[in-house]
């Protein structure tokens, strides 16, 4: 399964996130996966839609554990 990784600015505080996009599953394995990578990161975040947000630049670290779990992951 294809999923895209890029890290980007939250407009509101100017601090850096996560942003994992297209996850083709339904909403309990997102939920799943999110609470998954923000544990293994130490870090906030939510799901929004088919996206999940972790909060702070944890883009090596979402791409392994994307990987392990099979993954096909891409960064922008």
């Amino acid at each position: 399964m294809k999923v895209s990784i890029q890290e980007k600015r939250n407009p509101k505080t100017g601090k850096p996130v996560t942003v994992i996009n297209n996850i083709i599953h339904n909403p309990q394995v997102i939920e799943k996966l999110a609470k998954k990578l923000k544990s293994s990161c130490g870090a906030g975040g939510f799901v929004e839609g088919k996206s999940i947000t972790v909060q702070g630049s944890h883009l090596q670290k979402v791409k392994s554990i994307l990987e392990r779990d099979g993954y096909d992951v891409q960064i922008k």
